[in-house]
C-alpha cells in the first residue's frame, strides 16, 4: 500500500455490506462508478486502480475478488459492468429454487433450517469459486482487500487481508477459500474449514461462518485496517495520522434493508423460542438483527467522525432501507427477483444522497444534497484527481 500512496493526497476506501443476492445493488452502482472512471481515463480503467482498500463481506467479499483478483494480463479478473451478469448467471445455481412455492418442500426446508443441516449445500459455490480463482492467494490481489469472516472454534473474528497475506505466509490463505468462508451464512450454507502452511511446514486452521456476523458493514475494519498500517510504517506516511477522516476519501456501499417493511414485532417475537429466533415464516430474524444492526452501527460510527472533523464529504454512504417481500431476502434468486434487484440499483442512482436518522434508524434524503448518480460522478472526479496524482512523474 505505501508505495502506492507515496505521492498521494488522500487514502482511498471502498466498502462493500453483506446481503446475498442483493449483491446486485451496489453492483449496479459500481458499474456506474466505473463508468464516470472511464470517461475520464479511458476504457480500461477499473476500480481496483483507483483504491487503496477494497472491503467486503459476505456478496462484498465476493465482489471485492471479482474487482481485485489477477488475470493472466495481471489486470482485474472482472470489469465492475460483469458483476450483475455473474450473479444472474450464477445465484440460481448458487441458491437454487426448484420447488420454493410447493408445500412439501417449504416444511422440508423448514426442518432443514432447524434441525438437519443448512438450506444450501454450497457445492455449487465451493466448485465455482475454485474454478474461477483455482490457487491465487490473498497477497496476489492487484490493491489490498480486507474481508471478514468469523471463527466458530476460536470464537473471534478473522480478518483476511492482502497485506497481512503479504507479511506472514500462515494468513496467506487461497481466495477462494476466503470467498467460500466469508460467505457462510448460518443456516444457509456450510461453514467452511481450510488450512495454510508457511515454508517450515507450520500450519494454521481455519473454521469459518460468514463475517457478517461480525462485521457486516466492513467500513470500519477498512479504516482501522489502514491506521495500524500507518502505525506499522509510521516513516512511510509522515503527513497522515490515524483515523484522520480529512485525509480519506470512503464509499460505503449497502445491499438494502427492509425498515420500512416492520417485519417482526415485539408481540410475536415475546412468544417466539429458539426456533422461531431462527427461523420464522421463511425468514430468519436472529441473522437480520445482527445484520441491520451490525451495518448501521459502523454507518453511525463512521458518519459521527467525519462530521466532527469537519470532513463529511469525504465519507459517502449510498443504502436503501426500503426494500420489501422477495427483494429483502439474501437467497431468493429467481429471475424475476433479481431483475427487481437491478431495478432497485438503479432508482437509488436516482435518489438524493441520503444519511441515517439517529433516531428512527432510516434513511432519509438530506436538503441540498445531489442524486447518488451525481455523488458517484464526483467522486469518480475526486479518485481521478488523486490517481493522476500519485502517477506524476
Amino acid at each position: 500500500m505505501a508505495s502506492r500512496f507515496a505521492k498521494g493526497k488522500m487514502v482511498t476506501v471502498l466498502s462493500i455490506d453483506g446481503g446475498g443476492v442483493r449483491g446486485i445493488i451496489p453492483g449496479t452502482l459500481l458499474s456506474f462508478l466505473e463508468s464516470k472512471l472511464q470517461e475520464l481515463d479511458g476504457a480500461n480503467a477499473r476500480i481496483a486502480d483507483y483504491f487503496d482498500i477494497i472491503a467486503g463481506t459476505s456478496t462484498g467479499g465476493m465482489i471485492a475478488t471479482m474487482l481485485t483478483a489477477p488475470n493472466k494480463q495481471n489486470r482485474p479478473m472482472y470489469a465492475a459492468k460483469d458483476i450483475n451478469n455473474f450473479y444472474l448467471e450464477h445465484c440460481p445455481k448458487i441458491f437454487p429454487q426448484n420447488s420454493r412455492l410447493n408445500f412439501l418442500a417449504s416444511m422440508a426446508s423448514f426442518f432443514r433450517a432447524t434441525s438437519m443441516g443448512p438450506k444450501y449445500d454450497g457445492k455449487y459455490l465451493r466448485s465455482l469459486t475454485n474454478q474461477l480463482l483455482e490457487d491465487i492467494t490473498l497477497k496476489q490481489t492487484l490493491t489490498n482487500v480486507v474481508i471478514p469472516a468469523f471463527d466458530i472454534k476460536l470464537l473471534q473474528p478473522v480478518i483476511f487481508s492482502t497485506n497481512d497475506a503479504k507479511a506472514d505466509a500462515l494468513k496467506n490463505a487461497r481466495l477462494a477459500d476466503v470467498c467460500v468462508s466469508t460467505s457462510a451464512a448460518p443456516t444457509f450454507l456450510p461453514a467452511h474449514y481450510f488450512e495454510t502452511k508457511d515454508a517450515d511446514g507450520k500450519t494454521r486452521t481455519f473454521d469459518l461462518i460468514d463475517g457478517g456476523v461480525a462485521a457486516n458493514n466492513p467500513t470500519m475494519l477498512a479504516i482501522n485496517h489502514f491506521s495500524k498500517e500507518i502505525l506499522k510504517h509510521s516513516t512511510e506516511f509522515v503527513e497522515i495520522k490515524p483515523m484522520d477522516s480529512r485525509r480519506m476519501l470512503v464509499l460505503s456501499l449497502g445491499t438494502g434493508e427492509a425498515k420500512h417493511e416492520e417485519k417482526y414485532s415485539a408481540a410475536a417475537a415475546s412468544k417466539w423460542g429458539m426456533i422461531n429466533w431462527l427461523y420464522d415464516k421463511g425468514k430468519t430474524p436472529l441473522l437480520d438483527v445482527f445484520w441491520d444492526a451490525g451495518s448501521d452501527i459502523v454507518d453511525f460510527h463512521i458518519s459521527t467522525q467525519f462530521q466532527c472533523l469537519h470532513s463529511k464529504d469525504n465519507y459517502l454512504r449510498i443504502q436503501d432501507d426500503t426494500l420489501t417481500g422477495d427483494a429483502a431476502s439474501v437467497d431468493i434468486a429467481t429471475e424475476e427477483n433479481l431483475q427487481k434487484l437491478i431495478g432497485i440499483g438503479t432508482e437509488l442512482l436516482k435518489k438524493r444522497v441520503s444519511r441515517a436518522n439517529l433516531e428512527t434508524g432510516k434513511f432519509e434524503e438530506v436538503e441540498g444534497e445531489p442524486t447518488n448518480e451525481a455523488a458517484l460522478a464526483n467522486f469518480a472526479k475526486k479518485l481521478s484527481e488523486e490517481r493522476k496524482l500519485r502517477l506524476a512523474p
